[in-house]
């Protein structure tokens, strides 16, 4: 039975993040894939390059078209808010995305999906995964939108701490690939494998995944250093493919792990 998956995510280039196998793969089964953002990305990080223009925020529309192609997502939405910046900062702006009252930002996607008759969305983790406001609010948000919505399965998007601290510990073994990620950096980011209720094989979607990387061409830039996206996108095939052939979710409630993102749904079907 085919559904209809609306994926929210705070910037260009979330999506295939942490979710990019996933698209990819329901994509190719069958479903109605939607892809939402909230933010054109023009506060992001890039080269100077991209910036000097003032330009950032339609390169990264366009990247995100790309990307959105190479995972088979069947439409596009934009929101528009403004782009919060990287803060830690508990005060954002007002104005920004992560500064909004939650009724405010969760509006346009509770209409998006019930315009989709969506029955499943993807979010973040409570703590936005790493704790940028914009993906905090994405979590806060995407929830109250799910309840106007009356959306039946909701699914947070998220690591395994402990499978990505391993598998970086494994490249720390190998001189030269990622010299700037450290397995310690996870050590209270994302979420505990006790915690994961969805642990999808994405690695036949491996080369979708990875054209949706390359779409970005501007987070993988910098004037200073390398970016996550330049760095994984310097892993073999092989090892790109076993790096980030599982993606991750959590759903509340649920406490029997699956590969398959809509269980819940066949279940009630």
């Amino acid at each position: 039975m085919p559904y209809t998956l609306v994926s929210f995510h705070a910037h260009p280039d979330d999506e295939v993040l942490l979710t990019g196998g996933t698209l990819a793969r329901a994509a190719a089964e069958g479903h109605r894939v939607v892809l939402a953002v909230a933010t054109d990305g023009e506060a992001g990080l890039a080269a100077g390059s991209y910036r000097a223009d003032g330009r950032l925020a339609e390169r990264r529309r366009d990247e995100l078209d790309r990307s959105a192609a190479a995972l088979g997502c069947a439409r596009v939405v934009r929101f528009g808010f403004p782009d919060s910046g990287w803060s830690r900062s508990d005060r954002p702006a007002r104005d920004s995305f992560s500064g909004l009252p939650v009724e405010q930002a969760a509006a346009p996607l509770a209409a998006l999906l019930r315009q989709e008759r969506a029955d499943a969305l993807t979010i973040y983790d409570p703590a936005g995964g790493y704790g940028h406001p914009d993906h905090r609010q994405v979590h806060t948000a995407g929830l109250a939108a799910a309840r106007l919505a009356g959306t039946p399965l909701v699914l947070e998007a998220t690591i395994d701490r402990t499978a990505i601290r391993r598998l970086i510990r494994l490249v720390e073994l190998l001189p030269g690939i990622l010299p700037e990620v450290r397995s310690s950096d996870y050590d209270t980011a994302y979420a505990a494998t006790s915690e994961i209720t969805h642990r999808i094989d994405v690695r036949r979607y491996a080369d979708a995944k990875r054209a949706a990387m390359r779409a970005h061409a501007s987070q993988a830039s910098a004037d200073e250093g390398a970016r996550t996206l330049s760095l994984l996108l310097r892993l073999p095939p092989a090892l790109f493919r076993r790096a980030l052939g599982r993606e991750w979710f959590v759903e509340r409630g649920r406490t029997v792990a699956a590969d398959d993102l809509f269980a819940t749904l066949r279940a009630g079907s």
